[in-house]
């Protein structure tokens, strides 16, 4: 498996020139989308508006892909896949969980806390390095950003209704057609 935090100091400075905030940096080794190659991941965001369009993702992608082809960092044949973050997103830096406050999210901590590892409940901020999580069963939980394993926000109607679109320019407009009944042509 290639070393992620190297990859990630190597992608990060290309996102951040394409006005971009690197989120994640991923390597699936039994591939993705049916493939056999191993997939490298990379998530970003445009931070006005946490999210990416697909020209977006592809520019980062061709960035990526001509440094990569210069440096040589991955031996292995593989697949890169650019995306953004989506809805559920992936929390991966300590600002994500202050950023998301109130909103729902699946938590897996590295060790169990308390004879648990696992955790579901309302974001409710951060405190220095201490993230604070309103469970629903337990309460108020507070643990470590170091104790993270992984953590993404649940898909939820009000996380749905917080997150707007980047906009509609350039999306169909609906044109009402007039009903063309054969029928009536008889």
């Amino acid at each position: 498996m290639p070393d992620l935090d190297k990859l990630s100091s190597l992608i990060a400075p290309e996102a951040e020139a394409l006005g971009f905030a690197l989120v994640r940096v991923a390597w699936f080794s039994n591939g993705a989308q049916g493939s056999d190659e191993p997939t490298l991941q990379v998530m970003a965001e445009r931070p006005e508006t946490r999210q990416l369009n697909i020209d977006d993702c592809a520019a980062l992608s061709h960035r990526i892909s001509d440094l990569f082809d210069e440096l040589d960092p991955i031996v292995e044949a593989y697949r890169l896949e650019v995306s953004s973050p989506g809805i559920d997103r992936p929390l991966t830096r300590l600002a994500d969980f202050s950023d998301w406050v109130g909103h729902e999210a699946k938590i897996e901590l590295s060790e169990p806390m308390d004879g648990r590892k696992n955790i579901r409940g309302d974001l409710a901020g951060v405190d220095g390095e201490n993230i604070h999580v309103d469970d629903r069963k337990a309460g108020r939980l507070t643990f470590s950003f170091s104790a993270l394993g992984h953590a993404k926000l649940l898909l939820t109607d009000r996380l749905i209704a917080s997150t707007a679109p980047i906009n509609s320019d350039g999306a169909d407009e609906v044109e009402a057609e007039p009903i063309h009944d054969e029928a009536q042509e008889d």
